[in-house]
């Protein structure tokens, strides 16, 4: 592992969720004058390509993060290579995760929120079929679990 590992988040879809916790991970990053290889992806490719849905590109520019360029992808084998850790936002992505991770690849594999104390297990709040106030919850999910999984990242071996 390198000494500033990087970081895949996946999400369903790649436009609601996982583009957040990439903004928000890049902002804590960015707080700490660190440059990390960060990205997300999806496990669907039905958006591929697509920029992140409105709303999520609206709560971000709220927080001061511009998404408009992100686009959409989806999640590769090659990624388990690439990536120091896969992070899922919900149980269902993880167990999708561990059946296409090959086994010797070197990501290790977690969900976002059980890098935040008593939220092991928890996954991250899915906007998509809410309104404006499911992204915001959302925004606070991925904000909690990238500090906490910066903070571990960081944290002496």
């Amino acid at each position: 592992m390198s000494l500033l590992p990087s970081v895949l988040f996946v999400c369903l879809g790649n436009i609601c969720r996982s583009p957040l916790a990439e903004a928000a991970f890049r902002a804590a990053a960015d707080e700490r004058g660190l440059r990390l290889t960060i990205d997300s992806a999806g496990l669907g490719g039905w958006h591929a390509g697509e920029a992140p849905d409105p709303r999520a590109q609206e709560v971000a520019r709220a927080n001061g993060i511009d998404i408009s360029h992100y686009r959409a992808r989806q999640v590769a084998r090659k990624d388990f290579g690439l990536f120091d850790h896969v992070v899922a936002l919900d149980l269902d992505n993880l167990v999708a995760l561990r059946e296409l991770r090959p086994q010797s690849a070197r990501a290790r594999l977690s969900l976002l929120l059980d890098h935040v104390p008593g939220r092991e297990g928890q996954a991250v709040s899915d906007p998509y079929y809410s309104g404006p106030e499911g992204f915001l919850t959302t925004w606070s999910d991925v904000t909690a679990g990238a500090d906490g999984l910066l903070t571990k990242i960081l944290a002496p071996a």
